[in-house]
């Protein structure tokens, strides 16, 4: 082999190496972009799901509402009880039903602290009461037009816009709001629910 075609042989080796590293590096950068977007993406979704909790005392909104039983409720005619209004998307979100319908479970538990628990959803009757019945729930819900739960501040911190977000308000038997928390994941324990409203009482 002549000298100029050794010295071709070892620059194509050469380029064809630095190709190879290149292609390498690229690839590796890709993995790492990659890697940090999901790693972003899943932070993101662990942030937007945790739970948000707010101790501040103020004056309850007072209401006036229908529920599936034809019964008004006027918060002010709930004076000397604890009352913990339970606002959710309703009908179509099968957790919402099932926390109710857990929440039913351990009613006795709940009567003991006297607290009592009012669902509030923006259905109609025949909406909400078809999915109460799919789950055996047996507990009315309020039914509001959206006012109460704008007046709350529950509206649009949930998966929809112009619905609920899962939430409780715990009003004490002045009428005092002692605690909002709101649970993005749709869920909370009946028991831990109840703990959350008698350590602020």
């Amino acid at each position: 082999m002549s000298h100029k075609a050794a010295v071709q042989n070892r620059t194509e080796r050469a380029a064809a190496e630095l190709s190879r590293t290149r292609r390498t590096h690229e690839g590796t950068m890709i993995w790492v972009i990659t890697g940090a977007v999901l790693i972003a993406v899943v932070a993101a979704m662990l942030l937007t799901s945790r739970p948000q909790s707010s101790d501040a005392t103020k004056a309850a909104p007072d209401f006036s509402l229908v529920d599936t039983a034809g019964e008004t409720h006027n918060l002010s005619d709930h004076r000397g009880e604890n009352v913990v209004l339970y606002f959710s998307e309703g009908a179509g979100c099968q957790s919402c039903i099932v926390q109710m319908g857990e929440i039913e479970k351990h009613a006795a538990a709940f009567a003991e602290e006297n607290v009592t628990v009012l669902p509030i959803v923006m259905n109609t009757k025949e909406q909400i009461t078809a999915d109460m019945a799919a789950n055996g729930v047996k507990t009315p819900f309020l039914l509001d037009d959206g006012t109460v739960s704008d007046a709350y501040g529950t509206i649009g911190n949930g998966m929809h816009a112009g619905l609920p977000g899962h939430s409780f308000v715990l009003i004490d038997t002045e009428g005092k709001q002692r605690w909002y928390g709101e649970y993005p994941s749709m869920w909370l324990a009946p028991q831990e629910l109840l703990a959350e409203v008698t350590k602020r009482l």
